[in-house]
């Protein structure tokens, strides 16, 4: 299992748009969904990642909180599913009916969005404000499979937080940290070869 840091897209980015299908719903889900909202948190994740289990429940937690505050949020799973089937369509609409996701679950099949967002690894987080503008890129909180520290997404709620409440938010960011997108053999974008 390869450690991977996300690669702290520069903040003030606009939410790159795609268009991808829900696993849960089998609708098309765009930025267009989102507009309107005062904060739009884009979160790439999948099924068979150790360090997104270890989290997973605080997702779906972050899910039921917000999204009555006027927060949109989507999970994107941008990794190969052929290579790894446990991050499958029908794979991933299980997960999220388990955990209960009240919001979009999208399958990027291409990983063209995963590469227009420079993810890296999963979990990896994209936290952008009323204007579409990235505020926070980075870390949940500092709880890791290998460590005592309380899953309570302590960094990710503090930003969504301050967008919430009209405050700038801390430059001081961490990045995630977990396994790499499983890019399709030859589709490694250049900013994942080391």
């Amino acid at each position: 299992m390869a450690l991977t840091a996300s690669t702290m897209l520069p903040l003030g980015t606009k939410a790159p748009d795609f268009n991808l299908p829900d696993v849960i719903s089998n609708q098309t889900v765009s930025i267009a969904n989102f507009v309107g909202k005062k904060a739009l948190l884009v979160m790439f994740i999948c099924q068979h990642c150790p360090f997104v289990k270890h989290v997973q429940h605080q997702l779906a937690q972050i899910g039921r909180d917000y999204p009555k505050q006027d927060v949109a949020i989507v999970a994107i799973s941008a990794n190969d599913a052929n290579n790894y089937p446990d991050d499958a369509p029908e794979k991933l609409k299980a997960m999220a009916d388990e955990l209960g996701f009240t919001f979009p679950f999208c399958y990027d099949e291409s990983q063209e969005t995963a590469k227009t967002y420079t993810a890296a690894c999963t979990p990896d987080f994209f936290l952008f404000d009323a204007d579409q503008r990235l505020v926070y890129r980075g870390q949940l909180d500092d709880s890791r499979p290998s460590n005592d520290q309380p899953v309570d997404g302590h960094d990710l709620r503090t930003a969504l937080e301050q967008v919430l409440a009209g405050q700038s938010v801390s430059q001081d960011q961490k990045p995630s940290i977990g396994c790499n997108i499983k890019w399709k053999p030859g589709n490694e974008p250049d900013y994942f070869r080391h």
